[in-house]
């Protein structure tokens, strides 16, 4: 007997989440969040999941109470008896931190995968981890899933002359790489070095750029400092135009302002980070659709080979 399937929502990502139950083909279940004057909240599941798929959605960025609202309602899950329980999170936060590259630092993204599992999640599925290696740190099945097979058809279908793909780092360049694979042209690779977190020093061009269409490709924009740097530095090397898709839209600080100063012609995102403010040069992709035809196949066992670009 087939497992009946029940999507729940945890607060942030509940338009994403309405979206991606309205493509699976039924609506969200009914769930409550209680909060105390002190700060501390619960939630509870208001319909019964006893043997059943159930696939919890939430983004864990920050504040912290996002990813403390996802363990709450997966041990909620647990608790009530259900069959599985599928973490949904298209945007895994703290996964910048996911090894030790000074003396007496965390490794957070391990963290939050023990603390994923040890609330009772039995799968997780997610979109463009900040590090492959990621799916590591978890000793449950991870759908590790790619928006390049939300990107490259758009890109596609601006029929761009002279095409070449950017990494805005080095550290992106196996992705700038797979991109350009797959759309047959040329890449290149900006080099930067920072000063502390999230300010950059210097960034150098590796690569002619030329007479191109130059897209830079990246997993997250969070203030902008790169790609914005990245796009002034392609435009003065030659670049006809340049633009931008990241998966994940943080926008934080100033970033919308850079955005607006840059030469970046248009940024591309996708909405696994909800309240991305509307502005002229940014275009937004849904990754419902995405999410929603893996969520089936992983409830009826399928393969999700078909569902990777990359």
């Amino acid at each position: 007997m087939a497992h009946r399937v029940k999507i729940l929502s945890c607060s942030a990502t509940n338009k994403l989440a309405k979206s991606i139950a309205k493509s699976y083909g039924q609506s969200l279940a009914e769930v409550e969040v209680q909060k105390f004057s002190d700060g501390e909240f619960g939630v509870s599941i208001k319909e019964t999941v006893r043997g059943c798929d159930v696939f919890i959605i939430q983004s864990t960025l920050p504040p912290q109470e996002n990813l403390m609202e996802m363990l709450l309602m997966i041990d909620a899950a647990k608790r009530a008896s259900a069959h599985r329980i599928i973490a949904v999170i298209p945007y895994f936060g703290w996964a910048r931190q996911d090894r030790k590259d000074k003396p007496r630092v965390p490794i957070a993204a391990k963290m939050i995968a023990k603390m994923i599992e040890s609330a009772g999640a039995t799968r997780l599925i997610t979109m463009d981890l900040h590090a492959d290696q990621i799916q590591g740190f978890f000793q449950i099945p991870v759908d590790h899933l790619y928006a390049s097979s939300i990107f490259i058809p758009h890109i596609l279908n601006l029929k761009l002359d002279n095409l070449c793909i950017a990494s805005p780092d080095m550290g992106g360049s196996k992705r700038a790489y797979a991109y350009s694979k797959n759309l047959n042209c040329d890449v290149v690779v900006c080099y930067k070095q920072r000063s502390q977190a999230n300010v950059i020093s210097h960034m150098e061009l590796i690569g002619d750029v030329s007479g191109k269409n130059v897209i830079l490709v990246d997993d997250m924009v969070d203030t902008a400092g790169t790609l914005s740097k990245a796009a002034d530095l392609l435009m003065e090397r030659g670049a006809v135009s340049v633009r931008a898709i990241c998966t994940h839209a943080i926008l934080s600080g100033d970033a919308y302002t850079k955005i607006e100063n840059s030469k970046l012609e248009e940024l591309i995102v996708t909405d696994s980070v909800p309240n991305i403010k509307p502005h002229s040069k940014i275009k937004m992709l849904s990754c419902a659709d995405l999410f929603s035809d893996v969520m089936h196949k992983v409830h009826n066992n399928q393969s999700i080979s078909s569902n990777f670009i990359m």
